[in-house]
């Protein structure tokens, strides 16, 4: 299964990147799970230099919106990881999962990486997803494909996530949205 999550990784500057990122997952996150990024991301850079991150479990679809689109502003409140404090664990994320890359399948543009889990923590309960939390999920991974998906497919799968964020969403989820909606409309691809 794929969840949809945050994962942080340390720049070469020692500064935190965050990207979105659906890792699959066999069993639980606990035992272990696997990364996909593309040979272009600054996420698999990192993960390549640095060989560990932090995995996070949110429902911030504000956050994930704008990491999508690289519009974070300033950096997350975060504090360092319990086993490498060059890593990052974001404060307000409800679960974390602190890992090291255990293998890496590079023969493909897009990566296959291992990851073992070192430590976890719980920081508060998941408030969950509404219907709006869910098209704002699906909007912003539109965004992450811009650079590759047909302008036309993006376009059409739109309005039907608009209308259920102005019927269900509350004002992140109006925010989030609006930010997605813009940036696809200005058709900047990513390397998140």
């Amino acid at each position: 299964m794929i969840l949809e999550s945050i994962v942080t990784t340390t720049n070469a500057d020692g500064t935190m990147n965050v990207s979105p990122m659906g890792p699959w997952v066999e069993n639980d996150l606990a035992e272990g799970f696997e990364l996909r990024p593309w040979d272009t991301s600054t996420t698999f850079a990192n993960l390549q230099q640095r060989g560990c991150g932090v995995l996070h479990v949110t429902d911030d679809v504000l956050l994930f919106a704008q990491a999508a689109i690289g519009q974070l502003g300033k950096a997350p409140n975060h504090r360092p990881a319990q086993q490498n404090e060059s890593a990052f664990i974001l404060s307000d994320a409800c679960r974390w999962y602190e890992f090291e890359v255990s293998f890496v399948e590079a023969s493909n543009p897009r990566k296959s990486i291992r990851c073992k889990t070192v430590a976890t923590g719980r920081q508060r309960d998941f408030f969950g997803f509404n219907r709006a939390k869910h098209a704002v999920i699906e909007a912003a991974i539109l965004a992450t494909r811009i650079d590759f998906l047909p302008a036309g497919e993006i376009e059409s799968q739109m309005p039907p996530l608009a209308t259920i964020v102005s019927k269900t969403g509350g004002p992140q989820e109006v925010e989030a949205f609006a930010m997605i909606d813009q940036f696809i409309n200005s058709g900047k691809p990513n390397s998140r």
